[in-house]
């Protein structure tokens, strides 16, 4: 028999899947003990108010005393016992049940036998018994019910208590009891039967409220459930995440003016369910309203989406398609580049060159280098592959990162300074995009940001739960005319460099929907961003 619960009772130990709801239990039982202190009440009552006009106790007027004065005691035992649950409900339900059989049977006998009329009460307890205890149980009850009238009317027959004895009435008492627990045999185990349908489907309810609930709550859009009044009912993460909000607000007011003002000229205007928002300190948000009507009151929802996150497929659009033209173009030009290359080599090796015309093949070397330099880098960046992320523990991996560029670049690594916070910072990005970018940033800070003045910093810290990373150099900083050009191909202010690394980087971060930034720090020194995926905030991408 499996164990009750605080919602479902198992109450027949020959029925171990019959089971009753626990609140609709305990008021069915007390129900029936109300039935019971009522009718042995009246017992007590009846008899000594028509003493000797009642067929109650008529054959042994002492036994029937006996006997309705200990029902209604047991009755109000009974009672206390289950107002203050001091016993199981299955004890105290088979306890009423078994002593009504035995007390009833001995107050028929008492008034008389089965001619009485008395065993007609069994048959309210036979039934009280389906349903208090139901399934098998019910026809064991039949059966003592059966048998302890059976019994009366053999021992009133041995002691010619009565004029006469009727067993084909109590035949018939039988068949009825039996019947009667027959029928609440079958409703239990129809009742059994749509219990467990039930179950069933409360379970694949909840896995489904469970996976919706994941799915909604993980979405990359940000997801906002309102009603006319533009009371906020729910809202995902990521809603909260685009709009820089630690909880749940009120309204469409407490996240933007502008947001609440387009709901509202869309309710008027149903043409116009587009709305550009432009948060604070945020980029800008992609709003789309529809209506959402349930079965009790009409909803509407609310779509706010990145713009960043559309521009960056565009992007990937745009530069697969520049991809192939300039893999095409940077092959063509390599094979006439290797002939110059090879020519000045060539003649760079004859002995009758003057200095002023051996000084004109080294230009023609430096440059050629120079060039191949950076069709390499176009290749690269035609060539990129897909972002393949992975959770990353940046403490570890920055550990790791800095002790091979270090011996990679022959470096001494005190030249870099390691900074991160206790707690474990996880990122979710491509590892070899982002050892492509931090190359790049180290590269340029030994390169540009004066190491001899002191350590290189790189630090790993979190902004609104956005794991980041900064190179921090010794730099004199770039000049804000310089800055708007930074990232743009083939921008540089080195007579040595070919502009393509920033671009590059700033493309693979965006790959892997980070974001690269610079920025003066407040000493002037030049810090350049690395803003990353957490990846302890799983986002389901549509």
């Amino acid at each position: 028999m499996p164990p009750n619960t605080d919602e479902t009772i198992y109450p027949c130990p020959f029925s171990k899947g019959y089971g009753i709801p626990a609140q609709q239990a305990w008021l069915l039982l007390k129900v029936f003990l109300g039935y019971r202190l009522i009718l042995a009440g009246l017992f007590v009552v009846l008899f000594y108010k028509y003493s000797g006009s009642s067929l109650l106790g008529t054959y042994d007027s002492r036994l029937f005393v006996y006997t309705s004065q200990s029902y209604l005691l047991l009755s109000i035992l009974s009672g206390i016992c289950i107002a203050w649950r001091l016993t199981s409900y299955t004890t105290q339900a088979q306890l009423l049940i078994f002593t009504d059989i035995f007390i009833l049977t001995l107050i028929m006998h008492a008034s008389g036998g089965i001619n009485s009329g008395m065993g007609a009460l069994l048959a309210v307890s036979i039934a009280a018994g389906g349903l208090l205890i139901g399934g098998r149980c019910a026809m064991v009850f039949a059966a003592m019910a059966s048998l302890a009238v059976l019994a009366e009317q053999v021992v009133a027959a041995h002691m010619h208590s009565f004029h006469s004895t009727s067993y084909a009435n109590a035949g018939m008492l039988g068949a009825s009891f039996f019947t009667i627990a027959l029928l609440s045999y079958i409703l239990a185990k129809r009742s059994e039967q749509i219990l467990r349908l039930a179950d069933q489907q409360k379970k694949t309810i909840t896995k489904l409220e469970d996976l919706n609930k994941y799915i909604i709550q993980h979405l990359q859009s940000g997801i906002i459930i309102a009603n006319k009044q533009q009371m906020i009912q729910m809202a995902n993460e990521s809603a909260l995440r685009l709009a820089n909000l630690p909880v749940l607000p009120v309204t469409l007011g407490d996240i933007s003016e502008q947001l609440s003002q387009a709901f509202q000229t869309w309710l008027s205007d149903p043409e116009q369910n587009l709305a550009l928002l432009q948060l604070p300190n945020q980029s800008e948000i992609h709003s789309r309203f529809m209506p959402l009507p349930t079965g009790h009151e009409f909803f509407y929802m609310i779509i706010l989406e990145d713009i960043a996150l559309y521009n960056q497929q565009v992007q990937q659009s745009k530069l697969a398609s520049l991809g192939r033209l300039t893999a095409s173009i940077a092959h063509e030009i390599r094979n006439p580049l290797g002939a110059i290359s090879h020519a000045g080599q060539l003649l760079s090796e004859n002995p009758q060159l003057s200095v002023q015309d051996r000084r004109l093949t080294e230009i023609i070397q430096t440059h050629s280098v120079r060039v191949n330099h950076i069709i390499d880098d176009i290749l690269q960046l035609s060539r990129r592959t897909d972002s393949r992320r992975e959770k990353i523990q940046l403490k570890p991996w920055l550990d790791s990162y800095l002790n091979n560029f270090t011996l990679e670049h022959n470096v001494n690594i005190d030249a870099f300074k390691l900074s991160c916070p206790a707690e474990s910072l996880c990122a979710l990005i491509d590892p070899g995009h982002l050892r492509q970018i931090m190359d790049n940033l180290c590269r340029n800070a030994l390169k540009y940001g004066k190491p001899e003045s002191g350590p290189i910093i790189l630090r790993a810290f979190a902004i609104r739960q956005a794991p980041c990373i900064e190179v921090v150099d010794n730099g004199s900083g770039i000049s804000r005319k310089h800055q708007i050009h930074l990232f743009e191909p083939f921008f540089t202010t080195s007579s040595s460099g070919t502009g393509l690394g920033l671009y590059i980087s700033r493309e693979l971060a965006e790959l892997n929907q980070a974001k690269l930034s610079y920025y003066l720090t407040a000493d002037n020194r030049s810090c350049f961003r690395l803003c990353l995926l957490n990846a302890e905030q799983t986002r389901i991408e549509l």
